[in-house]
């Protein structure tokens, strides 16, 4: 556990620290906004740079945060205050890859995305299903809480429940996140986006109809 709380605490300042050193090296405008036809809509100060890294930092402790909470809700084992912070970690790992694109974006005052080699959709969507695999794994092992996990007021009626849920959830989670990697493999921009979003969507139809009948059955 101190490792990933190590590896935690790393994702979520990098981004910050990077962003301050890359100021001393940035053009005084960098590109601002990207519109869905890539190309470039705004241009803004260079110290909107740091306006993700910011983010990141605050996201950290939100996680920090639902871990406390989650850890408080199992007597014992630590299984509950794992996931969360693993579910943290491959979070915050998107996050530093949307500043480290950014700033190879702004260092280079990219004005159409499309010609850039590198897809962001596929990069950060890609990632996303690489987490979605890997907090599957965990899912099982999460105790009752009421802050995270496959939670709905039908999975939470008792143990059984809960349990059958967070299994099916697991299943889930791992087959979407399959999905959603082979998908960044063939598709890019915009479709990429709406493909893992209709994923996403699908998924969580299906978990919470599974939740509410296993409710009906324990």
């Amino acid at each position: 556990m101190k490792v990933k709380k190590l590896v935690f605490y790393g994702l979520m300042f990098l981004p910050l620290i990077s962003a301050f050193i890359a100021l001393q090296f940035l053009p005084e405008q960098i590109p601002a906004h990207y519109g869905l036809n890539n190309q470039v809509t705004r241009w803004g100060s260079k110290y909107e740079a740091l306006i993700v890294p910011i983010v990141t930092a605050v996201l950290g402790y939100f996680f920090l945060g639902i871990e406390k909470l989650a850890a408080k809700h199992e007597e014992n084992g630590k299984n509950n205050e794992n996931v969360c912070i693993v579910a943290g970690i491959v979070t915050l790992i998107i996050f530093n890859a949307m500043t480290g694109y950014a700033l190879y974006g702004s260092f280079n005052k990219i004005e159409n995305l499309s010609s850039n080699k590198f897809d962001v959709n596929q990069l950060l969507f890609g990632i996303l299903g690489i987490a979605m695999i890997i907090i599957g794994n965990l899912m099982p092992k999460l105790r009752m809480n009421a802050v995270t996990g496959l939670k709905t007021k039908w999975s939470m009626k008792n143990e059984t429940t809960w349990k059958k849920s967070q299994r099916f959830g697991g299943i889930s989670y791992i087959i979407g996140g399959v999905v959603i990697v082979v998908i960044c493999f063939f598709v890019q921009g915009i479709y990429c986006f709406l493909s893992t979003l209709g994923v996403v969507v699908i998924l969580l139809v299906i978990d919470i109809f599974y939740t509410y009948k296993i409710a009906q059955i324990c």
